[in-house]
């Protein structure tokens, strides 16, 4: 399963080590991921997400399915 936010789209990032002699080699930027689980009280079951802290905060503030309409919408989740 690859490192994707099913709410965001949040993925991994590539950027520079940089030393102090500032001589840089490639590097990865990972996105702060988290199985968890969230009960859709319309359907009466749970469902388990991939989701960032970002992606957490957003259920939060706008509920679950409108966001979960929206990341179907963007494409970033096919069905739940």
């Amino acid at each position: 399963m690859s490192r994707i936010c099913q709410v965001t789209g949040k993925k991994l990032m590539v950027g520079n080590n940089v030393s102090h002699s500032k001589r840089r080699t490639k590097r990865r930027f990972y996105p702060n991921l988290f199985m968890k689980k969230y009960y859709l009280q319309e359907e009466d079951r749970w469902i388990t997400l991939k989701v960032s802290a970002a992606g957490m905060r957003t259920i939060n503030k706008n509920g679950l399915n409108p966001t979960l309409k929206k990341a179907v919408e963007k494409g970033y989740l096919k069905n739940y």
